[in-house]
């Protein structure tokens, strides 16, 4: 039987094929294999809490399930779940956004796709800083667009400058992406950097895209500052947030997206003709999340804090790690340049994918190259686990290396 005819990934369509696989899924399910295996791995890979979803929360998903909630809903959420998502908005962001301006989506992911999908189209650039979120650039190739990297540095704690913004800039230019507080630096813009940022995109018919999923995961005294805050900008900036990072809901999957209401609209209609509305009983234990006792979120912000302290003393402790102190998330994202060029154990470090393949093979330790951030002299390390398994892990660090 002839076997030319036979299917395969000639047939795929170019948006699939530009598009890559999501690396921090990819280490995550490594490390998961060599745990089955029975190897003691220590993960710094997944960018979850390590603590368990509220009580009040679960129970509320209990509720729903044991009333018999459990049909479809309105595709853009519930009335009560926009509700708690407003009042949300005004107590931590001092924002105002009407019900009809908001979309609630299945994870922030969908929130963000249905806006890149809905605003851009072939031709169009999407300005993206680097260090990124691994899925931004992919989300924009997948809705037609052209991502323009901007590449940061160390030394600007990898936050983009005004000047180069302008830059960037082209007559194809559509939006702006902002991550803040930032995955993977765990950088947070000051409320005068982000004012100078929309000082050179105001006027000029560029949307910006503000991802600010880990706002209530900040340290000291930042405090961070929404673009759709400024008057000036409110019509041109979309808002997307979810209950995942703050409540410990990841695997919930809901996230919900602020803006103007033709825009809504507009994800309104594609989501209605992919996934339609999400889960429903998890939507009722995001409004007990947003709308209950917010103090565990205090309590667990603390932990992650005093997390973040030991990592960045011990991260820069060392030699050939160097790192910039994290100012929201829970993630921190030293330079390597240290160590790449350099043998150890008989493996070349050329890039930050053989130091996180060395440190995972070798000494247990999973980790996420930054070269899937768009910075192939970083690695990326999740401090959402315990003391003892950061103690753990930064010992086997510095054994890989001396």
């Amino acid at each position: 039987m002839s076997t030319n005819n036979i299917p395969g990934h000639q047939y795929l369509t170019r948006r699939v094929l530009s598009m890559q696989e999501s690396q921090t899924m990819r280490i995550t399910a490594l490390a998961n294999k060599m745990k089955a295996e029975g190897k003691d791995i220590v993960s710094l890979s997944a960018g979850e809490p390590d603590f368990p979803t509220p009580d009040h929360v679960n129970q509320a998903g209990i509720d729903a399930i044991r009333s018999g909630f459990t049909r479809y809903t309105a595709n853009s959420g519930i009335s009560e779940l926009k509700k708690a998502i407003q009042e949300k908005f005004r107590r931590d962001n001092g924002l105002e956004f009407q019900e009809n301006e908001i979309i609630v989506s299945n994870g922030g992911k969908q929130t963000l796709a249905n806006t890149f999908l809905a605003l851009c189209q072939e031709g169009d650039e999407v300005i993206v800083p680097a260090p990124f979120w691994v899925s931004f650039p992919e989300m924009v190739r997948l809705a037609g667009a052209d991502p323009v990297i901007v590449h940061t540095t160390l030394e600007s704690e990898y936050k983009m400058t005004p000047d180069q913004l302008e830059r960037a800039i082209t007559p194809k230019t559509r939006i702006l992406v902002l991550n803040s507080p930032s995955n993977p630096t765990g950088s947070v813009y000051s409320e005068a950097e982000v004012r100078a940022l929309m000082k050179v995109v105001e006027g000029r018919n560029i949307f910006v895209v503000s991802d600010e999923m880990y706002d209530m995961i900040v340290y000291g005294d930042v405090r961070p500052f929404s673009p759709a805050r400024i008057p000036e900008m409110k019509d041109w900036v979309i808002v997307s947030n979810g209950v995942s990072k703050t409540y410990a809901m990841t695997g919930w999957r809901i996230g919900y997206l602020a803006g103007p209401k033709w825009l809504i609209d507009a994800c309104d209609k594609i989501q209605s003709q992919t996934t339609s509305n999400p889960n429903a009983i998890a939507q009722k234990a995001a409004v007990a999340a947003l709308s209950g006792d917010q103090s565990i979120v205090e309590e667990r912000r603390r932990e992650f804090e005093k997390r973040r302290d030991y990592m960045y003393e011990a991260l820069n402790s060392i030699p050939g790690f160097r790192t910039a102190m994290p100012q929201g998330a829970f993630y921190i994202f030293p330079s390597i340049a240290g160590v790449l060029g350099k043998t150890f154990n008989g493996m070349l470090m050329k890039d930050s994918a053989d130091v996180a393949e060395y440190l995972l093979r070798d000494h247990f330790v999973a980790t996420v190259p930054g070269d899937a951030f768009g910075a192939p002299e970083n690695l990326r390390l999740s401090y959402a686990a315990s003391i003892t398994a950061l103690e753990e892990a930064v010992n086997r660090i510095r054994k890989a290396f001396q």
